[in-house]
């Protein structure tokens, strides 16, 4: 029985070879990218609000490129959207792509993705190959195959995992040209059908166990939660012995035992999700299996100290919070998406709107009334606007418009204008001028 408001199923001559499941960020963008390469792709999703959107080219969200590459595949005749369960029935591979809620305490809603796959247990192929791309914890694919044997003991459906590589507004280049693709599979027969199926995308695929490609997602992320809080951590004690962070950097990236992409930018407390959830999952699972996780409990520790350093340099720098004017520069999580959840930016306008500052605040996608903007905070529709009569301004998300700021903008209307770049986004720009107080993390006074 097809839900209430459900779109229709897909017409009868459209065969899925793949199926995604779930269209927030994550389905929307492997379900069109999988198009792009000539797959013929369904979407399913059991919200018709958004199946009937992505059916007129419309994503549920904003990523660089995705709307254009959903007409795209839409009228090339190799993707179709649909809220009918009944429509997964005849394609051999699932790939599960919802997106996995996380409160804010860095908690994941993980039921909520396996019962929604549990549920479409009764619609799968016989010999549905389902792949999973949610971020779950290790151990959840398992969880899955035992429920699947337990409804249906003579069901041929096999289980993989595919940890999600989703980096939001850079989406559709990293699943087209990713540097590998790591997958965990019980079978070579499953590897070989995983290779036949992405064969156009022509990139490594790194096989393994299942639970080692679960772990490898968890691993991933902390890796990079520990390399930024390591070097935030480093850099308050810059701040403080008069040292600069920026200069410890390049010491580090010249060490060939390092190297020049490693992940050790002072900056801002890593944000969202994604990071967080990892380090969640992995501390979570030493408690299960007896485990203790020191390093992974500090990260968290070290990064909630850090995530106060904005608020904590404007009541250093101004004579008081209570009526000072505070200019934001940017709202959403990070830059080339829509999304205000878990922005560090938005924590920080709370957190001026409850000691009584007047918040101003301007970002290129974010307008009045989108879901997670801050009560008290009034949203311009420029930069300009957004800084004029500053008392302090707060460089919070980097988007690239923000580099065609000069500096005689930042200083029009008073001196010494504090301006908070935590990263040094701007600081070509802006280092140096002797009209303002430009202060990044890691950087003595």
């Amino acid at each position: 029985m097809r839900p209430e408001g459900a779109t229709p199923a897909v017409s009868e001559s459209f065969v899925p070879r793949v199926a995604v499941v779930g269209l927030w960020h994550l389905g929307s963008v492997t379900s069109a990218c999988l198009a792009s390469l000539g797959i013929a792709t369904l979407g399913f999703d059991p919200q018709a609000s958004v199946t009937e959107g992505l059916s007129r080219g419309e994503p549920p969200l904003h990523e660089p490129g995705l709307a254009d590459l959903v007409k795209a595949g839409l009228a090339a005749g190799r993707l179709r959207f649909s809220s009918d369960p009944a429509a997964l029935a005849s394609a051999p591979f699932v790939w599960v792509a919802w997106d996995t809620p996380v409160d804010d305490q860095d908690r994941a809603d993980v039921g909520a993705v396996l019962q929604g796959v549990e549920a479409l247990f009764p619609v799968l192929h016989p010999e549905a190959l389902v792949i999973v791309s949610s971020q779950v914890p290790v151990g959840s694919v398992a969880r899955l195959e035992k429920a699947y044997r337990r409804t249906l003991p003579e069901g041929g459906a096999t289980f993989a995992s595919s940890p999600e590589n989703l980096r939001l507004g850079k989406a559709i280049e990293v699943f087209t040209r990713p540097d590998r693709v790591v997958f965990g599979v019980r079978t070579s027969g499953d590897a070989d059908r995983i290779r036949e199926l992405l064969a156009p995308l022509a990139a490594p695929l790194e096989f393994m166990r299942v639970e080692s490609a679960e772990l490898s997602k968890h691993a991933i992320n902390a890796f990079l939660a520990t390399s930024v809080v390591f070097i935030n951590e480093l850099a308050r004690l810059a701040e403080r012995s008069g040292g600069d962070a920026r200069e410890v950097e390049r010491a580090l990236k010249t060490d060939v035992r390092i190297g020049s992409r490693a992940y050790v930018k002072p900056g801002g407390a890593y944000a969202g999700g994604t990071l967080a959830r990892d380090i969640g999952y992995l501390i979570a699972q030493g408690q299960a299996v007896g485990v203790e996780t020191p390093l992974f409990d500090g990260v968290r520790a070290s990064n909630d100290a850090h995530r106060g350093w904005a608020l904590a340099a404007l009541r250093l720098l101004l004579p008081s919070l209570r009526g000072a004017r505070i200019s934001i520069l940017g709202l959403t999580y990070k830059p080339g998406t829509d999304t205000l959840r878990r922005s560090s930016a938005v924590e920080l306008c709370e957190g001026l709107v409850a000691e009584d500052a007047q918040v101003t605040a301007f970002d290129p996608l974010v307008r009045a009334g989108a879901d997670g903007l801050p009560a008290g905070v009034r949203l311009v529709g420029d930069a300009s606007a957004a800084l004029l009569d500053a008392d302090a301004v707060v460089v919070a998300t980097e988007w690239p418009e923000f580099r065609q700021i000069t500096a005689d903008t930042f200083a029009a209307t008073r001196t010494s204008t504090p301006v908070l770049d935590a990263s040094g986004f701007l600081a070509t720009a802006l280092q140096g001028d002797r009209r303002l107080q430009y202060v990044t993390v890691g950087t003595a006074e």
